[in-house]
């Protein structure tokens, strides 16, 4: 009598190697978040203009672009803990050397060296490795996870900054942070390297599938619709709590707000980017799990759609701290949705073999727009005393994304046969 076949147990979703990558992310990402807190400590310090402190922001992004194909390059040959250490040492001087800065072009240079430090302990290198560890039904999810954890940094990261900067200067708020960057490198005994590809991938070079996938339209598709993204993150990021402290009316001091402690709109500022965050993670782990099952060129599509109408609601509207909440939640269920469906698409239209390099050029479009949302908020506010024309930028790229991602052919790019 033969004995009943045992069934397969289903792959776990939650691994050592997901845990630790999100930790990663989480810590990196509750730094970054925190910036625009700094706007108006640093320029009232220094009597800048705002579009100093903000034009070093901006070269971070621009920096965290550059970076971030160079480390997932790294991070394929010499190997994803490499990638990570090299990080998280150059984001943590980074912040050192922030904290001793005292003119503008000090700002501005030494934010090269922190962009540089995000781009190795971000997603191009952490999503790569969480993509390669998980089973391929789970996939998808622990995209959504670990982008997720990014948003639970942004929870307490802002927050965190202003409730510091109560009790310290600035500059020792960088320094207690770049501490905090180099406790992230604890996680690394669990983060191990997966060679997860087909055997047509694993003869294919680097230089040949790059010059695959710059050649197809689909991937330029993806390349011009991550701008959007990266130009609202950038944007809100580095002024969404100067424009709340500045902009919002007053809290009414009998209010929910008032009664857990938010009395000043420089607190609902902080306080926004946490919601934001908070509800991003919701909004991720979501786009994830849709991810699995439908066609992700058009969950962007309709998550670049939703982004559109929200800000240009918001903008149109008086700007209270009830518009302020519904606007901070709303955009953060959309905030980084986005991230999964195309780490998701490139992975699986160009193969995991090399995704880190892949996503890493995508994501230096991300950037751009970062940098450009970063840098015109700061001088459009210098010029106009307002960020109405930064926000209705952000409403045309929007829409612009939305329409690009329809173009893209979603099936599997077939790997070049030699001759």
């Amino acid at each position: 009598m033969s004995s009943p076949q045992s069934t397969p147990s289903a792959a776990p979703l939650f691994t050592p190697v997901l845990i630790a990558a999100s930790l990663i992310l989480m810590i990196g990402f509750a730094v970054r978040a925190s910036f625009g807190v700094f706007q108006i400590p640093v320029a009232e310090e220094f009597l800048w203009a705002r579009s100093e402190f903000s034009l070093a922001i901006a070269i971070q992004n621009l920096a965290w672009g550059i970076g971030q194909p160079l480390f997932g390059a790294v991070a394929e040959k010499f190997g994803d803990r490499k990638a990570i250490v090299a990080g998280a040492l150059l984001y943590a001087l980074g912040l050192v050397l922030t904290a001793l800065s005292t003119q503008p072009w000090q700002h501005q240079t030494v934010a090269i060296i922190v962009g540089f430090g995000i781009a190795g302990t971000g997603f191009g290198v952490i999503l790569a490795i969480v993509g390669r560890a998980a089973a391929p039904e789970n996939r998808s999810m622990a995209l959504g996870i670990g982008t997720a954890a990014g948003s639970a940094g942004q929870v307490f990261g802002a927050p965190t900054a202003e409730f510091l900067l109560q009790y310290y200067s600035w500059q020792w708020v960088f320094v207690i942070f770049a501490c905090v960057v180099l406790l992230s490198l604890f996680a690394l005994p669990f983060i191990r390297s997966e060679k997860v590809a087909s055997r047509s991938e694993l003869e294919e070079s680097l230089g040949e599938v790059l010059k695959r996938a710059f050649k197809d339209p689909s991937y330029t598709l993806i390349f011009l619709g991550f701008f959007s993204c990266g130009y609202q993150l950038g944007f809100i990021t580095a002024h969404f709590p100067a424009f709340v402290t500045e902009l919002c009316g007053p809290i009414d001091p009998n209010s929910l707000l008032a009664g857990i402690g938010i009395t000043t709109t420089s607190a609902l500022g902080a306080v926004s980017i946490a919601v934001i965050g908070l509800f991003n993670i919701l909004g991720t782990i979501l786009a994830g799990w849709l991810g699995k099952s439908y066609t992700r060129k058009y969950l962007l599509a309709i998550i670049y759609s939703l982004r559109t109408v929200t800000a240009a609601w918001f903008i149109m509207m008086p700007i209270t701290p009830a518009t302020v909440l519904i606007f901070s939640a709303v955009m953060g269920a959309l905030w980084l949705a986005t991230v999964p469906l195309t780490s998701g698409l490139v992975a699986h239209i160009w193969g995991l073999r090399y995704m880190g390099t892949l996503y890493g050029f995508v994501f230096l479009s991300h950037q751009i727009g970062g940098f450009l949302g970063v840098w015109l908020g700061g001088k459009l506010y210098d010029l106009n005393g307002n960020y109405t024309l930064v926000w209705w930028i952000g409403v045309g790229v929007g829409a612009f994304s939305a329409l690009v991602h329809l173009g893209v052919r979603e099936s599997r790019s077939p790997v070049a046969r030699p001759a």
